[in-house]
């Protein structure tokens, strides 16, 4: 079977191998928090070997938007998901590449002989996950593989675009490319913030693609950092939060922007750009019992309400 030219999603992001433990003691070990996301520094790069050697850890594939990408697959037709981002050339790849394979996810990476693919540390303790990520390969990624003669109609029939917040921390011109294309063709862009450590330390970035973003995602901690680097009175204030960013200037004004703020099992709380107030969506709450871990839960409802937004769904329909 001949394969598709284009694909109606297009996602971007940091390819990665999420390496799993359970362990109270590397958390101490490295001073990490127990519910966090950081790019390791130079004390944490000990961690992954330590992970291979002492705990057995559990690989999967991973990557935030490469999370959300098989997670849109999952309710969308085959054929109808690609996703790009940079890997070296290795078994690690290889491994990626067979689990989207298999959840109907397209490979459209670029290969780098620089570095190996990025690894994820993923420190579960309770219902709380730490990950702790070396891009490796990640940012290697040019934004020349966007106009490749094997990208480039990949890139310009999709009609949906999902960009991980991660990847700003070193691919914001391709961002910005994806973004800009979409806005000028009227086709939808959609950007997840990720991480608090995003709007904290990578604002510059940020702004330069949020005039673009027609649907952003978040929680309550990515907002709350947001809210505070931009001097926002209540920066734990959701509704508020969520209002102020849907408020923000806009490229394509023609299409209002929609803000989507999840909070675990607190209410989602969901704001537009042509409207003044919020609207508020209960979460179904899962016993503890039900609770594996949180890991990937953001991106599995990000992935699942752009699949959902593909489709043709209502924003309502969306997010239940």
């Amino acid at each position: 079977m001949a394969t598709p030219t284009s694909y109606p999603l297009f996602c971007m992001g940091n390819p990665l191998l999420d390496m799993q433990v359970k362990s109270e003691k590397l958390l101490q070990k490295y001073n990490l928090k127990a519910n966090d996301a950081i790019l390791a520094s130079k004390e944490h790069m000990p961690i992954y070997d330590e992970i291979v050697k002492d705990h057995n850890p559990t690989y999967v594939a991973g990557g935030a938007a490469q999370n959300a990408a098989r997670a849109a697959a999952y309710v969308l037709p085959q054929n109808s998901v690609v996703y790009a981002g940079c890997v070296g050339k290795d078994v690690l790849a290889n491994t990626l590449r067979a689990a989207n394979q298999r959840e109907g996810v397209a490979s459209a990476y670029q290969v780098t002989t620089e570095e190996n693919t990025g690894a994820c540390a993923v420190i579960l303790t309770g219902h709380d996950r730490s990950l702790v990520t070396t891009l490796r390969a990640a940012e290697k990624f040019n934004k020349s593989h966007l106009s490749s003669p094997e990208i480039l109609p990949l890139v310009d029939g999709a009609k949906f675009y999902y960009v991980g917040g991660f990847f700003l921390t070193h691919g914001t011109e391709s961002a910005l490319e994806i973004a800009q294309k979409a806005s000028n063709a009227g086709k939808v862009f959609a950007l997840n913030l990720s991480a608090p450590f995003i709007p904290q330390f990578f604002k510059v970035q940020l702004e330069q693609v949020l005039p673009y973003v027609d649907i952003l995602f978040g929680n309550e901690s990515e907002a709350e950092s947001w809210a505070t680097a931009n001097g926002l009175p209540n920066p734990t204030d959701l509704p508020s939060v969520a209002l102020a960013l849907a408020k923000l200037p806009k490229s394509n004004a023609s299409r209002p922007r929609t803000v989507v703020l999840t909070s675990g099992a607190e209410a989602t709380v969901v704001a537009t750009s042509d409207s003044e107030s919020t609207k508020t969506y209960p979460v179904n709450k899962l016993s503890d019992e039900q609770i594996v871990d949180t890991n990937g839960a953001g991106d599995a409802f990000a992935g699942g309400f752009m699949g959902a937004y593909v489709l043709g769904k209502s924003v309502d329909e969306c997010v239940e």
